[in-house]
């Protein structure tokens, strides 16, 4: 029993000493953000990594999770006769819910990891090293750009995500069942409020930092060579995965 409790205490202090260091790293690249010089080709570069390259997994993910969400709510509503609130359904879970959480899963996988691997290199190979010989800063050269780029594109590719998801359930709900359209579109016009879009958006932008700042903070204190970076990689996405999980619940909590 003895060491069970051990074995807890360990590991959690372990995770509260990790979280701290994000967070330190976090505060660190904060304090670069009104702070010359301003490297606007970098922040550039990664909103289009971050963002545009992101769009396609974000499209196609979106639309067949809106398409899956409006067959099963169908076949619910169907027992008590309340098949035209499908489109209620649907736009109300993706605005909430699904649209920033689903983008934020996909791009950690693709985007996320990818900036772990990126740094961790950079790490493993003394490149960072090089940037502190030549007095560049290399939080605000390497962490703060992506930072400021996972929080502005998140936001973005979320309402590429809820427009999506509505098309998707528009196609199986008016083509495919027989959803009449006027009462599909027209539930969504009463029951969805812009504060659902304006909390969704607020969550993506969170989920954003999340990702970003987990993915750097894992590739910036990468060590072990080439099976270091892997590790810290894979670290980085479940890490990110878990805490945008994590931050959803309490996020809903206070805003809903």
């Amino acid at each position: 029993m003895k060491n069970i409790f051990g074995w807890l205490g360990h590991k959690t202090l372990g995770i509260l000493q990790e979280l701290g260091s994000i967070m330190l790293l976090f505060l660190h690249a904060l304090s670069w953000i009104l702070r010359p010089p301003f490297r606007m080709r970098l922040l550039f570069r990664q909103m289009e990594f971050i963002g545009v390259n992101s769009l396609f997994v974000v499209v196609l993910t979106s639309l067949f999770t809106g398409m899956v969400l409006a067959l099963q709510t169908y076949y619910a509503f169907r027992m008590f006769g309340a098949e035209t609130l499908v489109g209620a359904t649907v736009a109300l879970s993706m605005t909430r819910e699904l649209g920033p959480v689903i983008t934020g899963l996909m791009v950690t996988g693709r985007a996320g990891s990818a900036i772990c691997a990126e740094i961790g290199t950079m790490r493993v190979t003394e490149q960072v090293d090089a940037l502190t010989v030549m007095a560049i800063n290399p939080v605000q050269y390497l962490v703060l750009p992506r930072i400021v780029a996972g929080f502005i594109m998140l936001p973005l590719l979320t309402i590429v995500s809820d427009v999506m998801g509505i098309l998707g359930g528009y196609l199986v709900g008016v083509q495919l069942l027989d959803i009449h359209g006027g009462m599909f579109m027209n539930k969504i016009y009463e029951y969805v409020e812009l504060a659902d879009v304006y909390n969704g958006l607020v969550k993506a932008s969170v989920f954003g930092v999340i990702l970003t700042l987990v993915g750097c903070y894992k590739g910036f204190y990468t060590r072990g060579g080439a099976e270091g970076v892997g590790r810290s990689t894979t670290q980085a996405v479940v890490m990110s995965c878990v805490l945008i999980l994590i931050s959803d619940y309490f996020l809903t909590a206070l805003m809903f």
